[in-house]
């Protein structure tokens, strides 16, 4: 299977990848600011590369804007960042849900049935509760999996 392209952006929080989705001027950038600004490493701004990797899905930063980032009202800047990471969370950006989610929920993401999660990007807690996100997912030891026929087919023939 090919890379997937995706209007997305992604950071890697500890080595693992979040892919943060929503329509245009959803908060996807200002949320991956601030969440670079707690330590994570931008891997794409605006469009994310996803492709089939050894261990599951990998997001990759696309060529032409790695390790840049458009910041509303400031311009492209240059910041810290990874060319790949292995996908294991995406971030819908929405607005305020529910206090408490009716049960775990995933996504369908290039092929694979990825762990996912609802946040409002422009509270002011969004970042923390990404990086909350994301810990539940490793405790759980939840993966990616492929979630269509042929992609289940290439595993067992790799």
């Amino acid at each position: 299977m090919t890379a997937t392209l995706v209007h997305a952006t992604a950071v890697s929080i500890d080595g693992f990848g979040i892919l943060l989705l929503g329509p245009s001027a959803a908060g996807k950038s200002d949320l991956a600011l601030r969440l670079i600004d707690r330590g994570a490493l931008l891997i794409s701004d605006d469009a994310v590369s996803v492709k089939p990797g050894a261990e599951g899905p990998e997001l990759c930063a696309v060529p032409n804007i790695e390790g840049q980032m458009e910041v509303r009202g400031i311009g492209v800047v240059k910041v810290a960042h990874v060319t790949h990471a292995p996908l294991r969370l995406a971030v819908e950006l929405v607005p305020p849900k529910d206090r408490l989610p009716a049960h775990a929920e995933s996504i369908d993401v290039a092929g694979f049935s990825v762990p996912s999660a609802k946040i409002a990007p422009f509270e002011a807690s969004a970042p923390i509760k990404v990086e909350y996100a994301l810990r539940m997912v490793i405790d759980a030891g939840t993966q990616p999996m492929a979630s269509t026929p042929e992609l289940t087919q290439e595993s067992r023939n790799d």
